[in-house]
C-alpha cells in the first residue's frame, strides 16, 4: 500500500495486537502441522500480516478483488489466491474459539434473535431466499447473545423466505433450548422463551404488563447491539457477490473473528 498510517481497527475490525496475535496463530499453526502453502506471500513480496490484512480488509469492508489488488499494487488473481487460502488457514487457527449453545445455555440466561444475510438476486435460487418482511433474497441466521450482548453463538443459515421461529426449529436450536433460560421478540412466541406479552382483543395491558414488557424489551436490546457488530462485517450486510455454497463456511469464519475479536 501507499506511504501513510494504516488504521488497523477500522480496516480489519481487529486490535493491533489482534492481528498479530492471529498472524503468530495462523504461523504456528502451519509448522505444527507441517502444512505446506503455497508460495503466494513471496511472488508479491508479502509476509502473513500483510496477507492476513488483505483477506481481514475484504471480509470487513466487502471490496472487490481489484479494488484491493490496485491498493497493494499487485494482480487480481493473487488477491483471489490470497483470500482462499488465508481464509482456510484463519479457520483452522480459531477452530477451538467458543463454547457451543449447550453449554452457554446451561449456565446463563441467552437472548435469541434473527437477522438475515442479503445474498443478492439470484434467478436460480427463485422465491427460496426471497423474505417478504425484508423485500430481498437473503438467508435467516438465528443469533444468540449473553445479557451483556456478547455474542455466543450462530446458527446454520437457512432460507430467508423462513420466519424466525421456523428457522429456530430448521436450525436444531428449538431442542437445545428446551430446558433453557431464554429471550426473545414476539416472533418466538410459540415456542419456550420468555416474550413480550401480547394485548389481548378484550382489554388493554395491564400497568405491570406494561412495565415488564419494557423491561423485557431493555434486556433484549443487548442482541441487537450483537446483530449491529456482526454487520460491521460489511459482507454479512452489503450483499454477498460470491457461490451461495460457499456463504455458510464464510458466515462460520466471520463468526469465528467476532468471537475472536471479543475475547473468547
Amino acid at each position: 500500500m501507499g506511504a501513510g498510517p494504516i488504521h488497523l481497527q477500522y480496516i480489519t475490525g481487529l486490535s493491533v495486537q489482534d492481528v498479530e496475535d492471529l498472524a503468530t496463530m495462523i504461523e504456528t499453526n502451519i509448522t505444527a502441522n507441517k502444512m505446506v502453502i503455497p508460495p503466494i506471500g513471496s511472488r508479491c513480496d508479502l509476509d502473513m500480516s500483510d496477507m492476513l490484512l488483505i483477506t481481514l480488509l475484504l471480509l470487513r469492508h466487502n471490496l472487490t478483488e481489484q479494488v484491493v489488488a490496485d491498493m497493494w499494487e499487485i494482480s487480481q488473481p493473487q488477491v483471489s489466491v490470497i483470500k482462499s487460502t488465508v481464509e482456510s488457514l484463519i479457520a483452522m487457527a480459531l477452530s477451538f474459539i467458543g463454547i457451543t449453545l449447550g453449554e452457554a445455555a446451561a449456565t446463563r440466561p441467552l437472548i435469541i434473535d434473527g437477522t438475515f444475510v442479503p445474498t443478492g438476486n439470484r434467478k436460480a435460487t427463485g422465491r427460496t431466499n426471497y423474505s417478504g418482511k425484508r423485500h430481498c433474497q437473503c438467508l435467516n441466521l438465528q443469533v444468540a447473545c449473553d445479557l451483556q450482548g456478547r455474542l455466543i453463538a450462530t446458527s446454520i443459515p437457512v432460507p430467508g423466505a423462513r420466519h424466525d421461529s421456523a428457522a429456530l426449529h430448521l436450525t436444531g436450536w428449538q431442542e437445545i433450548l428446551l430446558q433453557a433460560t431464554w429471550l426473545a421478540d414476539s416472533a418466538y412466541c410459540a415456542t419456550n422463551a420468555i416474550t413480550p406479552t401480547t394485548k389481548p382483543l378484550s382489554r388493554n395491558l395491564t400497568d405491570t404488563e406494561t412495565q415488564c414488557n419494557h423491561e423485557l424489551a431493555h434486556l433484549r436490546s443487548a442482541v441487537e447491539h450483537c446483530n449491529a457488530a456482526l454487520k460491521q462485517w460489511k459482507i454479512l450486510r452489503t450483499g454477498y457477490r460470491r457461490r451461495l455454497r460457499d456463504l455458510p463456511p464464510l458466515i462460520a469464519l466471520i463468526i469465528q473473528l467476532e468471537l475472536f475479536r471479543q475475547g473468547w
